[in-house]
């Protein structure tokens, strides 16, 4: 079933295998795809500014609706013109359902002994206490939509049901029986003008429920489709066979997401296997961490053997840390010294890496050259970072 989501527009242009290059159109600009999508979780990604994050070639962003609902309000955005006059960032922008945080209460932390559980799970949704003030909330999929209309990003996505990755197939049918009732549920509500939604395959790592899963939601009129359930206790390898097994059968016509996932390598991966939009907030939470991610695998810069070292992170890197000249020996200085500027350098270098790897596999799909340059990508990110 074609979407009819006024302004929003999806057009593949170049085929290598699987791998596709695109234009995802939106009322707030042009996204290339395959592209990586920043998180800002509180309406910010952490330490930069929109326009730094614009520096490193992002032209979409990912809020996380179950913080933004809790603190400070889907109504306080609302008034305050939506996310995108709210945060100031003037291009693309996609919000989660916040399903997936209730998941992870759930399971991460659970309640006292004796007490309530955090999150509890019906056929109406999910019923929650803040984490912020205790306070209880509940998220159906017509809330999850309401709520996403009010923050006002250009692409929503529903509430699903995430079972574990571990979890039994009995579970992760039930799962996915509800999420498509869930799905159409979603559909039903009226949106805001040009606000896209997505649908979420859902299915664990069993293939055959994913197929089965992806064939019914392509059925309903979604701008896109997205796989969720992925990185929840699985194994990379179980993660990535899953995604090349479901990936080239998700409607060709439309936008295809991977929510969560993932670190250069799943990128790369996952590109080949048809993927369009990732989401992650690997490369600024690493960056936090102390963590640079390159061409060449990973620097962890408190490492002693850094101390000397008057080298950038990365002397082909043209982001405002690596072409600022700030070197090695100063980051891991920064860094043990407990000073803010480091986080701030390594954010914009790691999301800088991740906009440039997106632009090498678009231009690599675009000569019919994506799965020999991928395979000296992968080569050279088992590396230790030394360049």
């Amino acid at each position: 079933m074609t979407p009819t989501t006024a302004g929003f527009a999806f057009r593949v242009l170049a085929l290598d295998g699987p791998a596709r290059r695109a234009v995802l159109r939106t009322a707030h600009g042009v996204v290339d795809t395959p592209a990586f999508m920043p998180v800002g979780t509180q309406g910010s990604v952490k330490t930069l500014s929109p326009d730094e994050v614009a520096s490193t070639g992002a032209r979409i962003v990912l809020g996380n609706t179950y913080h933004l609902m809790l603190r400070p309000g889907a109504g306080t955005i609302a008034t305050l013109g939506g996310l995108h006059s709210f945060t100031r960032w003037p291009h693309t922008m996609l919000t989660d359902s916040g399903g997936f945080q209730a998941y992870s209460l759930s399971t991460s932390a659970p309640a006292a002994r004796g007490a309530a559980p955090l999150v509890s799970a019906t056929e109406d949704g999910f019923a929650f206490k803040s984490h912020v003030d205790g306070s209880a909330h509940a998220l159906t999929p017509e809330s999850a939509v309401g709520v996403q209309a009010q923050l006002g990003a250009d692409i929503q996505m529903p509430l699903d049901v995430c079972p574990p990755g571990n979890a039994s197939r009995a579970i992760v049918e039930q799962a996915v029986a509800r999420t498509t009732r869930w799905a159409k549920r979603a559909l039903a509500v009226t949106r805001p003008r040009g606000q896209a939604l997505f649908g979420i395959v859902q299915g664990a790592c069993f293939a055959d429920l994913r197929r089965a899963h992806a064939d019914e939601l392509a059925a309903l009129p979604f701008d896109g489709l997205a796989l969720g359930g992925f990185s929840v206790g699985e194994s990379i390898d179980q993660m990535h066979e899953a995604v090349r097994a479901v990936a080239p059968r998700l409607d060709a016509e439309r936008p295809r997401y991977l929510m969560g996932v993932g670190s250069p390598r799943d990128l790369v991966l996952a590109i080949g296997a048809g993927i369009d939009l990732f989401d992650c907030v690997l490369p600024t939470r690493n960056a936090r961490n102390g963590q640079a991610l390159t061409r060449n695998g990973r620097i962890v810069v408190k490492n002693a053997r850094w101390r000397n070292d008057p080298r950038p992170i990365d002397e082909r890197c043209a982001c405002a840390c690596c072409a600022g000249g700030f070197s090695r020996g100063y980051l891991r200085h920064l860094y043990l010294a407990r000073e803010i500027l480091v986080l701030r350098l390594l954010s914009l270098h790691n999301l800088h890496w991740y906009g440039e790897l997106t632009r090498e596999a678009r231009s690599a799909i675009e000569s019919g050259q994506y799965v020999a340059w991928s395979h000296r990508v992968l080569t050279d990110l088992a590396g230790d970072g030394s360049g």
